[in-house]
């Protein structure tokens, strides 16, 4: 909590001023996560002050608010080319990522559980947080900016997707929200793109792509290996079947399932969440995408056959 209050007054992200008259104030609450690496183990503890958005009145504290994240074909065929050029792939994090948009609108915010604060008086936002409507907006026009100052041109198929051409070769910078992922075989023209994002924002140089949106990342001899373990394991462990036997189908020969078949689930919810996860999953493991789309057909209204 130290550290993101400290993150934010260096940001100089808000001013404590009164309520002006007629104006609404949004609350904010702490959230805490524990971040994991790829094999599960913890890799630091996070504290995270986020706006109450759902509280936020359209036409007053926001407008706009759709943002472009990357596409996940987009990740895909990026690792691919790389893999068959031999490029490395690199992945910076952006610390305190919507603290960098600036906002149009005048949101005025209460202060933080645990900030003595004078009656009255609240913070009035110069800056995006998390959970602020127009925070994922904000901060991608102002990546967009900042890169596009760097020579960089959005790709018509994907507005994440960002392109160098140089005399030596080419830089391709993906952006998902707070992620980004670099390639190219211009190897100092990336070593100036990372030193002049440093100096514009607050990065972290992760390394080689190692864990992506899920994605584990490993370097045979030749080309890359995607892998879902820790994510079936999540899955797994979520549908508490994480001690059953193995099987090498995903489902039986001539099955035909019918929405009368079995009785209906007392909670739904967690059918849909696995059948989401599945969805995802597909990604690298496409051949289980039939019987992800046969268990699809029940989601309305899913039973225990299912």
């Amino acid at each position: 909590m130290d550290k993101e209050l400290s993150a934010l007054h260096k940001t100089d992200i808000w001013d404590l001023v009164p309520l002006p008259p007629g104006k609404s104030v949004v609350g904010c609450r702490w959230v805490y996560k524990i971040k994991t690496n790829s094999d599960g183990s913890i890799e630091r503890y996070k504290a995270r002050l986020v706006v109450k958005g759902y509280s936020q009145q359209y036409g007053m504290d926001y407008k706009e608010t759709f943002a472009a994240v990357a596409k996940m074909t987009t990740i895909c065929t990026l690792i691919i080319v790389a893999s068959i050029r031999q490029w490395h792939i690199s992945q910076l994090d952006v610390k305190n990522v919507f603290l960098n948009g600036d906002l149009q609108e005048e949101v005025y915010m209460a202060p933080p559980p645990g900030i003595s604060h004078d009656s009255g008086y609240v913070y009035k936002l110069k800056k995006a947080l998390y959970s602020l409507k127009q925070a994922p907006r904000a901060w991608f026009e102002e990546f967009s900016i900042v890169i596009s100052s760097l020579g960089f041109i959005s790709s018509s198929h994907d507005s994440t997707l960002f392109i160098k051409c140089t005399d030596t070769g080419r830089i391709l910078l993906s952006l998902y929200v707070d992620d980004m992922i670099i390639t190219g075989d211009d190897i100092d023209g990336i070593l100036v793109l990372k030193t002049e994002l440093a100096r514009r924002f607050e990065i972290k140089d992760l390394g080689y792509l190692r864990y992506f949106l899920g994605i584990e990342l490993t370097y045979p001899p030749k080309g890359y290996l995607l892998s879902r373990l820790k994510y079936v394991v999540d899955i797994l462990e979520r549908a508490r079947l994480i001690d059953n036997k193995t099987i090498d189908t995903p489902i039986e020969v001539n099955a035909r399932y019918s929405s009368f078949d079995g009785l209906p689930l007392i909670n739904p919810t967690l059918y849909r969440t696995i059948f989401g996860s599945l969805v995802y999953l597909t990604i690298t493991r496409p051949d289980i995408a039939y019987v992800v789309h046969v268990v699809s057909q029940f989601v309305a209204s899913p039973t225990t056959v299912h």
